[in-house]
Formats: C-alpha cells, structure tokens, sequence
C-alpha cells in the first residue's frame, strides 16, 4: 500500500528546506525525483548529490514556477526523461512580511504570483498528463496561515488560502480519472526561510509556547504526511488538507 518504488515525482522548490527533505524522502522509498529550483544551483545539486548516494536518480530543473513557458519546460525535461510523472509535489514558495498600508502591489503579486500562481500552471499542465495516465497524485503544501489568517503577511495567507481551496476544487474534478488532490499544512517549520524570524530568542519562546508539542517543526517532519498522500494508503482521500503543526492550529 506505501510501495513508490519506480514512482515518478516532481517535487517544486526542491533544492531547500521542506521541498528538499520531501525529494530525499521520496529518494529513500525508492522514487525517482525531479526537483526545480529558482536561482540557488549549489543547494540543488547538494540535493540531487545526496540522493544519488541513495542509488536513486534525481533530475534538477531550473524553473520560475510562475512562468508557463518555464513550468512547461520543466516537465517536457521529466517526461523526456521518464515518459511519465506520477506524483506532483507543489511546494515552490516565499514567505516575506508586508504591512497592510504599505504592501506594495509588486511585493503583493510576486507572493501572490510564486505561491498560487506556480501551484495552478503545475496541476493545469499535469493534469492533462495523469488524466491519460489514469493515475496521479498531487500534493500541494499549504500553510496555517492560509486557515487562521497572519498579521503583516496578508498576502503571504491569501496566497495559501487560494492554494487549500484551489486544492479542494480540482480534487472533485480530478477524482474520477484516479488522480488524488491534497494538502499539506506545515505551521512553523525551521528553514532558510524562517531563519531570521525564529533567530529571535523573545519571538522564539512565543512561538514555542504557541505549539502544544512545544517545539518547532524540521522540514523532515512534514515529510511523512508528504509520502503517505503519494501513496495507495491514501486513495480514498480527496480535497483534505493534512495539518503538521504541532496542535498549534486545530481545524
């Protein structure tokens, strides 16, 4: 029921933090992945260096995730390469602070535009693919703040708002050609990203007393959820949104 031996996965964002840590997860139940990455090389081919050490392959691709031409040259490179894709991981994204009143509309749009955007030029390409498949899987990771809501990163929330009901929507589309559609909802997790924010010890001790678990989460702990939603276990799952926060947001 867990076997994704052989399976083909194209994880997004998958040279750092959680997207990596997803990529070797899927490496070390014997998939074959493909990551893209946005401008950081070096941290992609550490990446695909560490699961080449694992026996398994790994194709690295330069991708902006919210230009078509760019999505569609990442995934002409898998099919190429593996004639199929099985399993779609959308967890490209960036996380930046803006103030309501004084949120520019480019600060608004790139955030808007990285983590909505790039999540729907992925599933509207693949889809066609797993629809002649019969097959797939798509996980799109998500956020708490998309569920609750977050002071200064508006956009940041509204972004991962429309990707949990995106998620919901073409899940009851997809559904009749096998082709489950979930998500993931990490609350605070510690990656490149969230390093400056959690560096702070008074915000820190806050944040920790926020989670009834008491501790932050690694990116290897939303790998889990991650796997079992690529696998067969999960088949009759459809449209959920699986939260990995700790207790910290309860829905």
């Amino acid at each position: 029921m867990n076997d994704l031996r052989d399976k083909i996965v194209l994880v997004t964002g998958g040279s750092r933090g959680i997207g990596a840590a997803v990529a070797k997860g899927f490496a070390r139940a014997g998939a074959r992945v493909a990551i893209t990455y946005r401008s950081d090389k070096r941290s992609a081919l550490q990446c695909a260096g560490e699961i080449k050490k694992m026996d398994q392959e790994c194709l690295i691709l330069r991708a902006n995730v919210e230009r078509l031409r760019d999505v569609r040259k990442a995934i002409t490179r898998v099919l190429t390469q593996y004639a199929r894709i099985d399993v779609l991981v959308n967890n490209a994204g960036i996380w930046k602070r803006g103030e309501i009143g004084r949120m520019s509309e480019n600060q608004w749009d790139e955030t808007v535009d990285i983590n909505l955007k790039g999540t729907f030029l992925f599933c509207n390409e693949i889809a066609l693919i797993m629809m002649k498949q019969k097959f797939g899987k798509i996980i799109n990771i998500s956020s708490t703040a998309g569920q609750r809501g977050e002071p200064c990163y508006s956009h940041y929330a509204a972004s991962k708002g429309g990707v949990i009901a995106f998620t919901k929507s073409i899940a009851a589309e997809l559904a009749k050609y096998n082709i489950n559609v979930n998500s993931v909802s990490p609350g605070w997790v510690s990656t490149d990203m969230t390093e400056k924010a959690l560096a702070d010890p008074v915000g820190r001790l806050e944040i920790d007393k926020g989670i009834p678990r008491g501790v932050v989460a690694t990116p290897e702990d939303i790998v889990g959820s991650v796997l079992f939603l690529a696998s067969e276990a999960s088949r009759h799952i459809i449209g959920a949104t699986i939260n990995v926060n700790g207790g910290n947001v309860l829905f």
